[in-house]
Formats: C-alpha cells, sequence, structure tokens
C-alpha cells in the first residue's frame, strides 16, 4: 500500500483578462517565448480582433471558438509493437490532450508562415481555420486520413 498520495500533472490555469477564457489562456501561454506573456496577450488579441474585423464577426472569442472547433482533432494514431511488428493503431482523443493537439497544430502553423507579424499570422490562421481551410485544420485531416487507414488494426487496442 503507497504511503503518498501523488499530485494531479493537470496545472490549472486561470481564464485570460479579456475574454475570460481558459482557451485562449492556454493560447497565450504557447504562443509565449521567453515569458514575455503580455507580448503573446498583445499579439493574440490583436489577431483575434482581426480575424474577427476580416469576418465581419462582432465577437472575437466566436471566431476563435469556432477555428479551435474546426481544428480538433477525434482520432489518432499510436504505433505499438505487436509479434515483431510495429502497427499504427487508431485511438480515440479525448479531453486535455485534443485541447493540447489543438493549440499545438494552430501555433506550429502560425508560426510557419513568413514575411508577417506574428499577429497577422494568428489572424490568418484563425481566418482559415474558421473557413476549414489552412495548415492546421489539413493536419488535423492527415491525422483522421491515417487513422481511418489503419481501422483494420483497431482489434489490437484491446490488449
Amino acid at each position: 500500500m503507497p504511503r503518498h498520495k501523488t499530485k494531479s500533472l493537470i496545472r490549472d490555469i486561470q481564464p485570460d483578462r479579456l475574454y475570460n477564457s481558459v482557451l485562449v489562456q492556454r493560447l497565450i501561454n504557447r504562443v509565449m517565448l521567453d515569458g514575455k506573456k503580455q507580448i503573446a496577450e498583445r499579439l493574440v488579441y490583436d489577431g483575434m480582433q482581426k480575424a474577427a474585423d476580416k469576418l465581419k464577426v462582432k465577437n472575437p472569442i466566436e471566431v476563435f471558438d469556432q477555428a479551435m472547433k474546426n481544428i480538433e482533432p477525434h482520432m489518432e494514431t499510436r504505433s505499438r509493437r505487436v509479434g515483431g511488428a510495429n502497427y499504427q493503431i487508431p485511438f480515440e482523443v479525448k479531453g486535455q490532450r485534443q485541447t493540447h493537439l489543438t493549440i499545438m497544430w494552430f501555433v506550429s502553423a502560425a508560426r510557419a508562415r513568413s514575411g508577417m507579424s506574428m499577429a497577422d499570422r494568428i489572424a490568418i490562421e484563425l481566418v482559415d481555420a474558421y473557413n476549414n481551410a489552412g495548415t492546421a485544420v489539413k493536419k488535423r485531416e492527415d491525422t483522421h486520413k491515417m487513422a481511418d487507414a489503419n481501422r483494420a488494426f483497431a482489434h489490437f487496442a484491446r490488449y
């Protein structure tokens, strides 16, 4: 019988100042470099506002929420060794991991764009994700295609 209980590894993240959203705060934390949170906040807020202006939507948080829903993965593959062979086994993505992958793909897609400020990159990526286009949505579709192609190996997940 263990003597000590382990601490939960999931940190409590406080909502952001402007929209009172934990998801926006997680994006700000992911965009932040070298602990410069105010700069990251300004970049994210400016990007959200520019995206809302471009789409002619009053509330930037609506654009943000819809864009994140369009990027969210529902299935992914994990590598598993069975009898000397490695198989890509499809698994459902839930909760914390789903949010993590969504934000990671969004930020990496925004950073991959070049020739403009980070606020503009975030705005363009938000508009693309809102319209079900762009690099982050393509990443989700590729992940789903991979999971779908390896459906035959789903029975290995039950071991």
